[in-house]
C-alpha cells in the first residue's frame, strides 16, 4: 500500500530566509510529496483559524502530516514543523532531520533568536521565477 498522505508546509510567505528554506525543500524533494503555502495565504488562513493558531504571527512555521485528511491537533510548530519536512523530503533531508534529537527547548530557543533577526539578516523575500516550472504545482497558494 502505497502512503496517499499530502504533507503541507505553512510558511512566511515575506521571509527571505523561510522562502530559502522551501526552495531547499524543493530540491531535495525528489518524490515530490511536500506541498507549501504562505501562512498569508487564504487556504493557511482557513486552517490556523481552525486549529485556533494565531493569524497575524508568521514567526513560526506549520507542517500539516495530512492536508487532504486533517486530524485537528495533528500539527507541528517551530523546529518539530521543520524537522518533519525535512524528514518527509528524504535524501538530504534526512540528514538535516537528526536535529530532532536536540531537545525541543534548545532547538525552539534558537529558532526564536533567528526568527526575530531573519529580516535583518536574510531580508524581505522578492518574488522571482522558480527555477524548475515544474515546482509551481507543489504550491496549494503563491
Amino acid at each position: 500500500m502505497t502512503d496517499q498522505r499530502t504533507p503541507v508546509l505553512l510558511y512566511d510567505g515575506t521571509c527571505g530566509l523561510c522562502n530559502g528554506v522551501v526552495r531547499l525543500l524543493l530540491r531535495i524533494d525528489r518524490k515530490g510529496r511536500l506541498r507549501f503555502a504562505p501562512l498569508q495565504s487564504s487556504p493557511a488562513q482557513d486552517y490556523l483559524r481552525s486549529e485556533g493558531l494565531p493569524t497575524a504571527d508568521f514567526d513560526s512555521l506549520v507542517f500539516v502530516p495530512d492536508w487532504e485528511r486533517r486530524v485537528p491537533g495533528a500539527r507541528l510548530l517551530r523546529t518539530d514543523g521543520a524537522m518533519a519536512a525535512f524528514a518527509e523530503a528524504g535524501g538530504a533531508g534526512r540528514a538535516l532531520a537528526w536535529l530532532r534529537f536536540v531537545p525541543a527547548v534548545v532547538r525552539d530557543a534558537a529558532y526564536r533568536l533567528v526568527s526575530k533577526s531573519r529580516f535583518a539578516i536574510f531580508g524581505e523575500y522578492k518574488p522571482r521565477a522558480l527555477p524548475n516550472p515544474e515546482w509551481e504545482g507543489r504550491f496549494i497558494a503563491r
